[in-house]
């Protein structure tokens, strides 16, 4: 049995994590990796990746993909509380926790783009900065000083803005009105653009972070 400690984690508020403490106590008895766990996270975002892409002919999918979202983000926590329960976290279980997040955050704005809601580029634009700012994250570490989950668009709150987008846009077809909100744009463009302000905000607030604490490394030295 491993006493490996992860190096970096990120913060989750403990209430969601109390959601997954019935879970992981299952997980273990029935056998189940926290691996396998981080495998179906990708499997959920493919379902929600595919809601979106076929919402626009029946609008609650955006609902339901967005009910995936926060699956993935659910078993993105279980994996990592499996894994220290068990004793089995390891420098390749950090690898499987971070590799199926960044192939999740490209299944799901994908299929935004392809949802006939919004412009392809809006969701492939949102694909790109999202594995951007988790890129920009793991600089720290790689760097041998922390692992930056900093600003404004870290993973949850990109499902969160999503799924506030989806809500709308499902109520306003649900309802007959128009789903351009303005400039030409839908409200899943707009959703994609706020996505992107966040991450470029987020991208600047890691760097700076990590480039401080490379500094006072630096005078430590």
């Amino acid at each position: 049995m491993s006493e490996y400690q992860p190096t970096s984690r990120r913060p989750i508020a403990d209430l969601f994590r109390a959601t997954a403490r019935r879970a992981v106590a299952v997980c273990i008895a029935l056998g189940i990796s926290a691996d396998m766990v981080s495998y179906s996270s990708i499997v959920a975002a493919a379902a929600g990746g595919i809601c979106f892409w076929h919402a626009k002919s029946l609008p609650v999918l955006l609902i339901l993909g967005s009910a995936f979202c926060y699956l993935r983000l659910w078993l993105n926590m279980l994996d990592g509380m499996v894994a220290i329960e068990a004793k089995t976290a390891s420098l390749r279980g950090e690898l499987l926790n971070d590799l199926p997040d960044r192939i999740s955050d490209v299944l799901i704005f994908v299929g935004v783009g392809h949802s006939g809601l919004c412009h392809v580029v809006a969701g492939y634009w949102a694909a790109i900065f999202a594995l951007l700012v988790a890129y920009v994250g793991m600089f720290g570490q790689a760097l041998g000083v922390q692992r930056e989950f900093s600003g404004v668009m870290s993973k949850p709150w990109r499902m969160v803005t999503l799924s506030l987008g989806a809500a709308t846009t499902a109520v306003l077809l649900w309802t007959g009105r128009e789903v351009i909100a303005g400039e030409g744009l839908t409200i899943l463009d707009w959703t994609c653009v706020v996505v992107i302000a966040g991450c470029l905000q987020s991208i600047w607030v890691r760097i700076a972070r990590i480039m401080a604490s490379l500094r006072r490394r630096h005078e430590q030295q």
